[in-house]
């Protein structure tokens, strides 16, 4: 039976079997530095689905006070389409409500159609009206 919890660092290794196939990982915000360091940040609001203790599937949510945002929202695909990828997402929304957020953002690429599919299955919008801007510092 899939079971849905509270993400802690000790996931870490679980979660990456989950990412391999997950596009759009990189090796420093992905790190378990950088993970860490997302936890720390957003300790309740992030979330697992595990099926007999194996974790099949994860969303990485956070806020800044103002707006939420997903992170690798991925479930294994043998786990596909059964609807973990809902629960997850329901259970982040219901953390950022308790946090006082109100709006959440996400980012897919655009030749993802299954993911595209899902998010429009869910009720988010797709914003034609921005451009989507990167630029790595260095620390």
């Amino acid at each position: 039976m899939v079971k849905i919890r509270v993400m802690t660092i000790a996931d870490y290794d679980g979660i990456c079997e989950v990412w391999k196939n997950h596009e759009g990982t990189n090796p420093v915000d992905d790190s378990i530095e950088g993970f860490t360091k997302y936890l720390r940040r957003n300790p309740t609001t992030s979330f697992v689905a595990e099926d007999e203790g194996r974790i099949i599937g994860t969303i990485l949510a956070g806020h800044d006070g103002r707006r939420g945002i997903f992170h690798h929202v991925s479930v294994v695909p043998e786990y596909q389409k059964q609807g973990i990828g809902k629960m997850l997402v329901d259970s982040a929304v219901e953390a950022l409500k308790k946090e006082g957020i109100t709006k959440v953002l996400l980012v897919v690429f655009t030749h993802n159609d299954n993911g595209n599919a899902f998010w429009e299955h869910m009720g988010f919008t797709l914003r034609e009206d921005l451009y989507y801007r990167n630029k790595y510092i260095n620390i």
